[in-house]
């Protein structure tokens, strides 16, 4: 089966990076059938217009007045050997809630946005999970896929597992039964075609596809308003196949 763009995971996290501002995140936010906040980033979605469903962490970072305010939905959870979003992810699973999209997670400082990046293969174990920025999409692999993509998109492959061996096919700089010794070596790809392939034995990889219209990105995130026109273009090509039915559950 081919991975899509981005997957129809209508539970979302927002974590206290960066809030997204791209319209393929934003969309994803707008349509979610349920709202995670880390508690960093309650204020940030507040501002935005919308309200959590549920906050989790240690709380350190939600004021008295928010404590209070949410009471009713606030999971506390001390453990300091998690942080605010593996806390999130875990809460999300043990209700069964087991397909995730994970927004604000980068854009911030950048030990966070690698700390976060690299638990996606362990959010893997238990759960489907996207990492989705304002440039793109990361998902875990955990076994041999094959992605739908265009002419052009920008594509990087990062392999946890030096000892794996990996194939491309679909892509502008092949690879045929080599291993990845280092994370940097097979980043800044490019597809040639409407999808690419990858295949490992035994590995671990992160995969990280750019928007559709990532190009326009630089001109959405420099302005504070976008052009309408530009904004339902964007949205329009990279909006989620076959979102789930709205409402909050």
């Amino acid at each position: 089966m081919t991975i899509p763009f981005t997957c129809p995971y209508h539970t979302v996290i927002v974590a206290n990076g960066a809030f997204p501002r791209h319209p393929v995140p934003l969309s994803f936010l707008r349509e979610a059938t349920r709202i995670i906040c880390c508690d960093g980033a309650t204020e940030a979605l507040l501002e935005f217009g919308l309200e959590p469903d549920y906050i989790v962490g240690d709380l350190d970072s939600l004021s008295q007045e928010l404590q209070h305010r949410y009471s009713h939905c606030l999971h506390h959870d001390p453990n300091q050997n998690n942080n605010d979003l593996s806390k999130a992810v875990n809460f999300c699973t043990e209700r069964q809630w087991n397909e995730i999209t994970i927004l604000g997670a980068t854009g911030k400082r950048e030990d966070h946005s690698i700390g976060n990046i690299a638990l996606l293969t362990h959010y893997a174990q238990s759960a489907k999970v996207q990492l989705i920025t304002d440039y793109g999409v990361f998902i875990p692999l955990l076994k041999s896929g094959c992605f739908e993509s265009y002419t052009g998109q920008q594509v990087s492959i990062f392999s946890l597992t030096p000892a794996a061996v990996y194939t491309f096919h679909g892509l502008k700089y092949p690879l045929a039964k080599e291993r990845i010794l280092f994370w940097w070596q097979a980043t800044l790809n490019e597809a040639i075609g409407k999808e690419f392939s990858i295949n490992m034995d035994d590995g671990i990889a992160l995969v990280f596809r750019e928007h559709i219209c990532c190009r326009q990105a630089d001109t959405f995130l420099s302005t504070k308003t976008c052009r309408r026109a530009d904004l339902n273009t964007c949205d329009n090509e990279a909006r989620p196949a076959k979102p789930l039915e709205q409402g909050k559950t």
